[in-house]
């Protein structure tokens, strides 16, 4: 821990040196870089505040029903809301909730996350997935603050790699008040870093579940327009592939390619014009047109939109060794759902689409081809996405969120927060 806190001091020194010449240069620093670095700025009132933190858009996303939960309960709770990335910060910014701030997640450096809590002084911190933090963890164990990690994902890379730390990785899972693991193997991977098992909480998914966006456009080619939500180096290549072998019998065939890393915009681009494919791309202003085989949607936040316009999705890190990422929101959105032999990171929902047939496994380019042609059709787009909907149906109902609620108002003392809301009207319960 020693070293890890000299690191991050030295890194800090880097960082607040870039921050220091972009400004001698009158040119802006890397985007988000002094808000890790500031105080955050918590919402007005004087109520409890909740530090809730997900690194991105898919885990802020599958929170939002136990955010809207805990608003509801708590009339004057304020929540305090983090990410790690510009798009995930921008996504739930744009939810307008009340009583709630959001910001990058501070910089894991012990001052800069002392600086944090003491400014935020936050009642417990609540993770979504897969965060570890060591000063985040250590200082929240420090100040009593408690720790909890809903639908905690760690796979067996990661379990390796802080298996290699065993004093570290115990230390780290005490700082843990309760996690609710997301499969068994990631429960059996906690437990061996050190996590008690009475501190896991039951295996729970929260389903990412967002709400449709009025007048996002659906249009009347969904059926022949393939959405790649999320795709990686690797992955681009061999999507392009299979649209070029399709519109040989499919001309009308459109595709919405959805980077997971916007930066590689300009690769992408060569990779479509290598194969002489007409396309416009959304961070140079255009927007998608009539015709045009494909759409570089490079930019974060607007997933909710192009899971509406197509009726079939690929699923990215699907193909590479990056362990898939959710099919949820193409479930969600009544999108056909395609992807690769690499899902470990929501294994429990990719082995019940597996078993339901509510998904199709693809290994390359001539793979992808041919699902494409077999699904364009609405009827057959319907069925698949019918069938997702009903192996996916167990992970959405409320109990995930139910026991986050119940051990949060546990671990603060909150009962409100664990006591659903009376309904209007409901009579008082007769006892006997």
């Amino acid at each position: 821990m020693v070293l890890y806190r000299l690191f991050t001091g030295l890194i800090l020194v880097a960082l607040r040196a870039r921050i220091a010449l972009a400004r001698l240069a009158r040119r802006p620093a890397p985007a988000g870089l002094a808000e890790r670095l500031d105080r955050p700025v918590p919402p007005a009132g004087t109520g409890p505040l909740i530090w809730l933190h997900g690194a991105s858009n898919g885990e802020l996303t599958s929170a939002r029903p136990l955010i809207a939960a805990l608003l509801d309960r708590v009339p004057d709770l304020r929540l305090l809301i983090t990410a790690n990335s510009l798009g995930g910060r921008d996504l739930v910014r744009g939810w307008a909730l009340a009583r709630t701030a959001v910001t990058l997640a501070p910089f894991d450096q012990a001052g800069t996350v002392a600086r944090f809590l003491d400014t935020a002084r936050p009642v417990a911190l609540v993770m979504i997935e897969n965060e570890i933090w060591p000063n985040r963890l250590e200082l929240c164990a420090a100040r009593g603050i408690p720790v909890l990690v809903a639908g905690a994902r760690l796979s067996s890379a990661s379990a390796r790699a802080w298996g290699r730390f065993p004093r570290l990785a115990r230390r780290l899972m005490s700082a843990i008040r309760w996690a609710a693991p997301q499969d068994e193997a990631s429960r059996a991977r906690l437990i061996a870093l050190g996590l008690a098992p009475d501190r896991l909480g039951p295996v729970l998914t929260l389903k990412s579940v967002p709400e449709q966006t009025d007048g996002a456009p659906a249009g009347p080619a969904r059926a022949q327009t393939l959405l790649a939500a999320s795709t990686h180096a690797g992955e681009d290549e061999v999507v392009l592939d299979a649209v070029v072998a399709a519109r040989a019998t499919l001309p009308g065939l459109r595709l919405i390619l959805a980077p997971r890393h916007p930066h590689r915009r300009d690769r992408i681009e060569a990779l479509i014009r290598a194969r002489d494919l007409g396309f416009a791309t959304r961070s140079r202003g255009a927007g998608p047109a009539e015709g045009l085989p494909v759409y570089l949607a490079d930019t974060l936040g607007e997933m909710e939109r192009w899971y509406r316009m197509a009726g079939m999705t690929f699923v990215g890190g699907s193909l590479v060794e990056k362990g898939g990422h959710t099919p949820f929101e193409p479930a969600a959105h009544g999108s056909a759902i395609l992807h690769g032999p690499h899902w470990t990171n929501f294994a429990p929902a990719y082995g019940a689409l597996a078993a339901g047939q509510g998904a199709v496994e693809v290994a390359d380019a001539d793979d992808l081809a041919a699902a494409i042609l077999a699904l364009a059709d609405p009827a057959a787009q319907a069925a698949l996405a019918g069938r997702a909907g009903a192996a996916l149906a167990p992970f959405g109902d409320k109990a995930a969120t139910e026991a986050v609620l119940a051990a949060l108002a546990a671990a603060t003392g909150i009962a409100e927060i664990g006591q659903k809301p009376r309904i209007t009207g409901e009579p008082d319960a007769i006892h006997a």
